[in-house]
């Protein structure tokens, strides 16, 4: 399983504002999601996430901004080869203003109107999780279309 990260800038304790990017192809195409991606060899977990934000939507952070808040595990039955973990970060401080990519479209929300039907079947679950002060620890199965929802499995704990 090659692990992934995902990012999410935020605004505010507690956060008031959340940058969100939609996929413009490959894995998610049309799903609004944080930012992220694989590693590349000899990359941090931090490093990675830090490289892919800044790739997919021109913001500059730094370690010491990050705040881990979790781990997925996603299966996905029929087709091994899309397993994979995912490891969660917020991102209080940036430098540089968001721009389109290739890959994403970034958008601002309030939390209170992030788009949750138009994000991953599993986003519902977990986002507020995190958004609240949360650390979660999950395992999620889709079904082979990518698409359905077979069941999820969250753990958490406070963390602010």
């Amino acid at each position: 399983m090659e692990p992934t990260t995902l990012v999410f800038p935020v605004i505010g304790k507690p956060i008031k504002k959340v940058l969100l990017g939609m996929k413009k192809r490959g894995m998610g195409h049309g799903k609004w999601n944080g930012f992220g991606g694989k590693l590349k060899p000899g990359e941090t977990i931090e490093e990675c996430a830090l490289r892919e934000l800044e790739e997919e939507s021109g913001l500059i952070g730094k370690e010491e901004n990050l705040q881990w808040v979790g781990r997925i595990e996603f299966y996905f039955a029929g087709d091994s080869s899309l397993d994979h973990p995912v490891d969660i970060f917020l991102l209080w401080e940036w430098e540089g203003r968001e721009e389109e990519s290739e890959e994403m479209k970034p958008e601002w929300y309030v939390e209170s109107q992030i788009p949750l039907e138009k994000m991953w079947a599993d986003d519902s679950f977990w986002l507020p999780q995190v958004l609240e002060g949360n650390k979660i620890q999950a395992i999620c199965h889709f079904n082979s279309d990518g698409e359905t929802l077979l069941s999820f499995e969250m753990d958490k704990k406070r963390i602010y």
